[in-house]
């Protein structure tokens, strides 16, 4: 118990900046180019989706190279880190020196892969961390998965606060960003040790192995209402509500949400199951979801309601299926790289497909960033993707839970 609650808070600051360079920036970054330098929202879509494609095949490479580190580990680490802080510079604080599409092609791919990679190995270490404790898996996940949220609140809100206060507000969270990142990394750096000492696990055996698989599965589909909701927020805030100058203070109001829901939810599955209490969580978000089919422009503070109550579930799905997924490579796949390769993929993949078949959608529709007489077809276009779509989703979700048998 004293093993594994010691430098807990080391985790919760590194998930924390991970986080900051994961959600947000498919948030915000697909609409500041299309903004700030006029790129096709169709063309940042197809790059988006070619980048995933990218993914599929780099993140179980990275996953195993992971397993493969030894001494040269905590350097590899440090590295990546430097790596991601650095692309997110180019990405937001440096003028695009070529096509604003390719510098966003590049930068993000440099963002993302040493994303990956410090997120695979940072998920595997928790495997570790955890051990055999009955309870780590889900007490790990909890400071983890809190920190992250709190990371994300931060990303989502730090840029729209800036506005004015700062020439250019994405520089600045930028370069942020990149302190943040080596302070995270000072404090993690003692805890790359202590990995399992056995044979690097093979791919083929985690998705042979039945429960892995329908984890892997439920979390692809589980995971697509959220990077469809969060490919449009900022479109949907502002052309259907009409509600300018409100993403920031709305999008802390989700994570925010989701943060302090994160350990409710861990207690709750302590005490009557992960399963049933990620059901109940999915059956709010439908319920969520669908009341914004209802909402009309101007109605902000019934939307501000649904971004509480549909951020509460993001943190039950957070918190409660990456500790399901943990315990069970404890088991087949105690070193944990392939496995959270694997598992990263699935939930960057949702954010790419997402961005590859709504923005086209979208743009098809006659919509346009930022554009204040738009055609009654995009708005209604608009509504369907961000609260029909995830509705349905959900839905597939919770009945793909239904029937899949876990472990107690």
């Amino acid at each position: 118990m004293k093993a594994l609650s010691e430098r807990l808070p080391a985790y919760t600051g590194f998930a924390a900046v991970l986080s900051g360079a994961g959600l947000p920036i498919y948030i915000y970054a697909p609409k500041y180019y299309a903004d700030t330098f006029g790129v096709s929202l169709a063309a940042l879509g197809a790059l988006l989706f070619a980048m995933r494609l990218f993914d599929m095949i780099q993140d179980p490479v990275l996953g195993w190279i992971s397993e493969r580190l030894q001494d040269g580990k905590k350097m590899a680490i440090t590295l990546a880190a430097f790596v991601m802080a650095l692309s997110m510079i180019g990405l937001f604080a440096v003028a695009p020196p070529i096509d604003p599409l390719w510098w966003f092609g590049i930068t993000v791919t440099g963002l993302f892969t040493a994303f990956s990679f410090l997120t695979i190995n940072f998920y595997a270490q928790g495997v570790s961390k955890a051990g055999t404790d009955p309870q780590g898996h889900v007490r790990l996940a909890a400071w983890r998965e809190s920190g992250a949220l709190l990371g994300v609140c931060i990303a989502a809100v730090v840029p729209t606060v800036l506005i004015g206060v700062v020439t250019d507000p994405f520089a600045a969270f930028a370069y942020g960003f990149a302190v943040l990142t080596f302070f995270a990394a000072f404090f993690m750096w003692p805890e790359w040790k202590g990995r399992v000492a056995q044979e690097p696990s093979q791919i083929r055996e985690i998705i042979h192995d039945n429960t892995a698989r329908k984890l892997l599965i439920l979390a692809l589909v589980n995971a697509s209402p959220l990077a469809v909701s969060s490919t449009l927020f900022l479109f949907y805030v502002e052309s259907k509500l009409g509600a300018v100058g409100w993403e920031g203070a709305l999008l802390v109001l989700f994570f925010l949400a989701a943060a302090v829901s994160s350990p409710i939810w861990s207690a709750l599955a302590k005490r009557f199951g992960a399963k049933p209490v990620l059901i109940a969580a999915m059956i709010l978000a439908v319920a969520s979801f669908g009341y914004t089919l209802t909402l009309s422009p101007g109605d902000v503070i019934p939307f501000a309601v649904i971004c509480v109550l549909s951020g509460a579930t993001i943190g039950a799905d957070l918190t409660l299926l990456p500790a399901m997924f943990a315990k069970r490579m404890a088991v087949i796949s105690p070193n944990g790289g392939q496995g959270f390769g694997l598992w990263n993929l699935v939930n960057k993949f949702t954010l790419a497909f997402a961005a590859v078949l709504l923005l086209p959608l979208l743009e098809r529709s006659g919509f346009q960033a930022g554009a204040t007489d738009l055609p009654r077809e995009a708005i209604t276009m608009l509504t369907m993707l961000y609260a029909l779509v995830p509705s349905l989703l959900k839905l597939a979700a919770i009945g793909l839970l239904l029937v899949t048998k876990l472990e107690d």
